[in-house]
């Protein structure tokens, strides 16, 4: 693991998640990101990909060689990334490099761009020489013998299958165009990791790294490229050791690469924490039984982008008193990297109040009072002064103490303050004797006066 790597991966930063957010927008909010505490920003794949409104159009790549797709160019790109370097927030970048785009539906050969593009790219010569990252656009990126045999996966549970078939919408879906481990495939990814980190991406987000083989991985993430960048896969399984899906993708991916990862294990774990017959006591040290992955190597979250925008994954969303207490939690714990999603209403599911549930989430007071919570304690040891069914309480060192209770009535808890503390969320000041009060389905985020 590089310097950056682990100073990002131990280092208090937030990432914002700004899920299908045009470049433009992020460059304009700098100062807002900056001033509530986050320390970088994830976007969505810069790449060539269709000019389309559809958030999953941009999972799809065209090329990778420029930056073009309905959330802006490269120029835009150039713009957001110096507009957040200079209130300190770094650059990640969400990257594809399982698959290219389905377009059997416009032609049946596999050289990606197609030919109208690669047209384009010749009559708008001066234009896309400006859009231009690295390489030769008078050349396709990839042709057919950059990809593997097609077919659908159909066993999801077969290791094989899935690193090697196409992610498929169903039977009759050809599907996305899986691309093989070969020299050209491996220098097209690394030639393009090296021109992001030239323009000062200092993070990459893997996509679907659960459909590449450690061989594909492997020889892309080299040492140097993974020099001074901080990285994560996502890996989708349904739970830590011992669950099928961790042993057969994720556990080897944690031994055999330096990377860091999404935590579904510590995600499954806080889900049936907060279910009726869950117990918080499994959320004292989920790590210890193998239900959270190391700290050095977690990125933490209450919801990623394909659990609302997924029907596959709907059933993950949690309420939103739960998910409140999860960000407090994952802010409040000691350990991983919080990634917070937010999204221009994607999914269209709606709130209490009935505007989208995760827009303004990122920036929402109690958002902005856990982040300041998190970045306060930071570093900071962490010791359990309540674990029960409903209740947690944690102290990080002298600075802070995390109370969670999920259960639907107040609880009383006795703290024994050495000083007089105040909370963060409600503004009210206690001091050593008195009993804690913490309001049904609640957190308090105590900090030292």
């Amino acid at each position: 693991m590089s310097s950056l790597q682990e100073l990002q991966s131990t280092g208090a930063n937030v990432i914002l998640h700004a899920f299908d957010w045009k470049y433009a927008d992020i460059a304009q909010r700098a100062a807002e990101i900056s001033e509530l505490g986050y320390g970088s920003v994830l976007v969505s794949p810069p790449m060539k990909s269709a000019q389309d409104e559809r958030w999953w159009q941009r999972y799809q790549p065209q090329d990778y060689r420029v930056i073009e797709n309905a959330l802006g160019n490269t120029i835009d790109f150039r713009n957001m990334v110096e507009a957040l370097d200079q209130v300190g927030v770094l650059v990640y970048a969400d990257v594809v490099f399982n698959h290219m785009a389905n377009e059997a539906h416009l032609r049946r050969d596999l050289q990606y761009p197609r030919q109208d593009v690669m047209d384009a790219y010749q009559a708008q010569a001066a234009k896309y020489q400006d859009l231009l990252l690295f390489g030769d656009l008078s050349k396709p990126l990839f042709d057919e013998t950059d990809f593997v045999e097609p077919f659908g996966i159909k066993d999801w549970k077969d290791k094989w299958e899935v690193q090697n078939g196409r992610i498929t919408g169903g039977p009759k879906d050809p599907g996305l165009p899986t691309l093989r481990v070969c020299p050209n495939v491996v220098e097209q990814q690394r030639a393009y990791l090296n021109a992001l980190k030239a323009l000062g991406v200092k993070g990459f987000r893997i996509d679907a790294a659960k459909h590449m083989t450690l061989e594909h991985l492997k020889q892309v993430w080299t040492d140097e490229i993974t020099r001074d960048v901080h990285i994560f896969g996502e890996i989708i399984t349904d739970g830590g050791a011992t669950v099928e899906e961790y042993e057969l993708f994720l556990e080897p991916y944690l031994k055999e690469t330096r990377l860091g990862a999404y935590d579904f294990p510590l995600f499954s774990t806080i889900f049936k924490a907060f279910s009726k017959k869950g117990s918080f006591k499994s959320l004292i040290d989920p790590f210890c039984f193998g239900q959270a992955l190391s700290n050095g190597r977690a990125i933490t979250f209450a919801v990623t982008h394909d659990i609302p925008n997924n029907d596959v994954f709907l059933d993950l969303v949690m309420d939103e008193e739960s998910e409140w207490l999860a960000y407090a939690y994952i802010l409040g714990r000691d350990g991983g990297v919080p990634l917070i999603y937010t999204d221009l209403d994607t999914s269209g599911i709606k709130g209490k109040e009935g505007k989208p549930r995760w827009k303004n989430a990122w920036k929402d007071e109690r958002m902005a009072k856990m982040i300041a919570f998190h970045n306060l304690v930071h570093g900071e040891p962490m010791t359990v002064l309540e674990g029960n069914d409903d209740m947690l309480a944690l102290r990080r060192g002298d600075k802070g103490i995390l109370v969670l209770n999920k259960s639907s009535r107040a609880q009383s808890l006795s703290l024994k303050l050495a000083q007089t503390y105040v909370d963060l969320i409600s503004g009210i000041e206690m001091s050593s004797d008195e009993e804690v009060k913490i309001p049904a389905k609640s957190a308090m985020l105590l900090v030292t006066q």
